[in-house]
């Protein structure tokens, strides 16, 4: 997986490989699932949701630019892979998922393979987390058709938001830093997302 789908697409960043050559991606997949764990596709997870192909949860990942201190936010937990992942590549993770079945299953997952920098909630995420905020990092792992403001609220000066911002059928991902002199928002190219529901979101 990492060798043909990500380096060879120009996945560069040595920490972000490392770390999805470690991560075991099946097990956060029912058993029957495990065939399709490492493919180069979204695989879907039950409550119309699915797990990012291993390419996309590899360049949000790398777009965050992690050096190991931070405090992230993600919005959308799912499984719990790429909290997993930004665990790995962070230092505190605040994950937020709307789904309570899916956020109750991600915890037990990230509990069994001994995770304690993870703090899970069920919510809306669209609005952020503004009890924990401000953020280093802010990922949605699910389609918006605008940048949400309390996302921008929400985050520290120097900080970066990486999400997938357009319709509901195909977005851009897109990477926005917050600089002295502004936002900068730089294009990614485009993906396809399930959207995020709520106050900020679909």
């Amino acid at each position: 997986m990492v060798n043909r789908q990500l380096r060879s697409r120009g996945i560069k960043d040595p920490r972000v490989l490392s770390v999805m050559e470690r991560v075991p991606r099946h097990l956060f997949l029912p058993t029957h699932l495990w065939g399709d764990a490492y493919a180069d596709y979204p695989v879907p997870i039950g409550e119309g949701q699915t797990i990012s192909q291993p390419y996309m949860v590899a360049i949000m990942s790398q777009a965050l630019e992690l050096t190991g201190g931070e405090k992230v936010l993600e919005i959308g937990t799912g499984v719990g892979y790429q909290t997993a992942i930004l665990a790995e590549l962070s230092g505190r993770v605040f994950t937020v998922e709307r789904i309570p079945s899916l956020a109750q299953t991600a915890q037990e997952k990230l509990r069994s393979l001994n995770y304690t920098n993870i703090h899970t909630s069920v919510g809306d995420g669209t609005v952020g987390l503004p009890e924990q905020a401000p953020f280093d990092r802010i990922m949605a792992t699910g389609s918006l058709p605008r940048v949400p403001e309390e996302f921008k609220r929400q985050l520290k000066q120097g900080g970066i938001i990486v999400l997938p911002v357009g319709g509901r059928m195909q977005q851009q991902l897109t990477k926005i830093k917050l600089t002295d002199s502004g936002l900068i928002t730089r294009k990614l190219g485009a993906c396809r997302f399930v959207p995020l529901i709520g106050e900020a979101g679909w």
